[in-house]
């Protein structure tokens, strides 16, 4: 059943007729020769010079032979004049008094061309000197209003509809735009810097077989072909390694990954992630790597290092704070995890107020007791080392402490951004961290991987060189550089439930026309009403409340009414 249709887009839908009527193709199909945008029109400006652009119409002000008009493209906002008799200088008006004051509406999509020039008050504009509708807008933008107060009524501002209809945020909440340019200056910064060093960005799969690389749990598909199971990426960790073992020397993946997790204000089941694995290195060397990475970052996205994100003001400038896991719990808890076994850390957790269950190992009994009690103390840039082997199944051990890995993390503002390790190359302990993820998961930890990557493995025996890896949360880390305390507002298109749609409900004379309609497709008004056998107020009422849904629609062809479903 068709969505109702409110007056405003009812009006616009008898506009497109007019136009139509009036030989005037509402989505011409030819290209539109764009020479100017607004805002080098506006920076370079030059008296009487000729430009040709296109945009929305977002403000029209009609007052008798000469109106004012506001344009939108893709850089910002200029103003253009139109003047009647300029765009009709001949006897014929109708191009200005029809086709520009009536049927054109906020939100078109039009192409002018004209000549540059300074209203009496200083405004750079465009005189038209003729313009094509290039796209009809059925439905009206919300655009909001200042009462004499200086109250802001009808923004758009209600977040989940903002995100469900990220094309009108974009539109009319310009500074929304801002933050997705400065996204891609991220990743071209972050690429560039790859690029100058050396590496080279590649391609790993998405579905794979196995999902390895990381503990989170998976989505799962089926492949009918091969009739098996396949699961959307978690990581792409284990085929970047692959390529270390092929004999590249330095390999980074931008990565869509997948987790099935929880969604909130910082997490969205489908992310994008950096991935990055340069052989001969240890993660001291990435340490030093990352600090460089993001002071290039930073500057390249605001032109600074420091930023602010909510109250807090965080400076990216190099070096950052180096504090083991270890001392971080001792300094928040007091609590020492050093030689401690699995039951002394699940007491320690639970004195500490921690909800922990007997599913959880060692190391997510650590990383528990370091989530609730140390993460958020972190607001600057800190690296958090040496975390203990539990935690870390592709991480090397610690070349001084067998009970520790060569493994950081990045917090800011509380948050991890970025993870990096000194990559364990043995196979054959390799193969032991996985059968203890095994374990882990017949123990019930619905994180751990249950499954071995046998051919990972396999690569390894054919020798990987010492190599360091980071993985960083390009998502979270936008949000600190464009201060957006959630992650749906640095995506496009974030998850979200399903849209409910209201449906029209019809009351039983509207029900009775509209079953007929649906079979007949299309009838004289007359035959129809005859049809049904209402008295003339009944009738009345319910065709006019049927095309008011916008499930009907009533034409006159020649003297005859003609209703057509919709």
């Amino acid at each position: 059943m068709s969505q109702e249709l409110s007056e405003h887009e009812i009006q616009r839908r008898q506009t497109l007729q007019q136009l139509r009527d009036a030989g005037i193709d509402p989505y011409p199909a030819a290209l539109y020769p764009v020479t100017d945008y607004s805002t080098s029109i506006k920076n370079n400006f030059e008296e009487g010079k000729t430009v040709c652009l296109a945009g929305r119409m977002m403000s029209q002000r009609i007052m008798g032979k000469a109106s004012f008009a506001e344009l939108q493209d893709s850089e910002g906002r200029i103003q253009v004049y139109f003047n009647r008799d300029e765009l009709c200088p001949g006897e014929d008006k109708s191009i200005y008094n029809d086709f520009f004051k009536k049927w054109l509406d906020l939100g078109d999509f039009i192409g002018v061309k004209g000549e540059v020039f300074k209203t009496q008050v200083g405004e750079v504009s465009v005189n038209v000197k003729e313009f094509t509708l290039l796209s009809k807008s059925l439905k009206p933008l919300p655009f909001p209003r200042t009462d004499a107060e200086g109250v802001v009524h009808d923004a758009f501002t209600d977040p989940e509809t903002r995100y469900r209809q990220r094309y009108v945020d974009l539109v009319v909440n310009p500074q929304v735009k801002e933050v997705f340019v400065k996204r891609t200056k991220l990743f071209s910064a972050m690429r560039n810097f790859f690029n100058d060093a050396g590496y080279m960005e590649v391609e790993t799969p998405i579905l794979q077989a196995i999902p390895g690389g990381a503990s989170a749990r998976p989505f799962i598909t089926h492949h009918n072909a091969l009739d098996i199971p396949l699961y959307m990426r978690i990581a792409n960790e284990l085929y970047l390694k692959r390529l270390i073992v092929g004999g590249f020397d330095g390999v980074y993946e931008f990565s869509k990954n997948f987790r099935n997790e929880g969604m909130d204000r910082t997490h969205n089941p489908e992310f994008t992630a950096m991935e990055i694995y340069v052989s001969y290195k240890d993660y001291n060397w990435m340490m030093d790597f990352t600090e460089r990475l993001l002071e290039h970052c930073a500057t390249a996205v605001n032109g600074t290092t420091d930023c602010t994100f909510n109250e807090h003001k965080i400076s990216f400038k190099a070096p950052y704070k180096r504090v083991t896991m270890r001392q971080s719990i001792i300094d928040f808890t007091g609590f020492d995890i050093d030689g401690k076994s699995e039951d002394e850390l699940r007491a320690a957790a639970k004195g500490m107020g921690i909800p922990v269950d007997d599913t959880m190992g060692k190391g997510k009994l650590i990383d528990e007791i370091f989530g609730e009690k140390c993460e958020g103390n972190y607001i600057q840039p800190t690296f958090i080392t040496d975390y203990p082997k539990e935690m870390s199944p592709l991480c090397k051990t610690h070349r001084e402490n067998p009970e520790l890995t060569e493994r950081f993390e990045l917090m800011v503002c509380g948050k991890e951004i970025a993870n990096a390790y000194s990559e364990l190359n043995d196979p054959i302990d390799q193969r032991e961290r996985f059968e203890d993820q095994v374990r882990l998961s017949e123990k019930g930890d619905d994180e751990a991987n249950g499954l071995i990557d046998q051919d990972f493995l396999r690569a390894l025996e054919y020798g990987m060189p010492p190599t360091s890896g980071l993985g960083i949360g390009m998502d979270r880390l936008i949000m600190y550089l464009t201060n957006n305390p959630s992650i749906q507002e640095v995506l496009f298109f974030p998850q979200m439930r399903p849209e409910k749609v209201s449906k029209v409900v019809l009351n039983e004379n509207e029900q009775l026309i509209f079953d007929i309609m649906q079979r007949e497709k299309k009838m004289e008004l007359l035959s129809l009403k005859e049809s049904v056998n209402l008295s003339n107020k009944a009738w009345d009422t319910s065709i006019k409340g049927l095309t008011k849904h916008g499930l009907l629609k009533v034409t006159k062809i020649d003297e005859t009414l003609t209703v057509d479903l919709v």
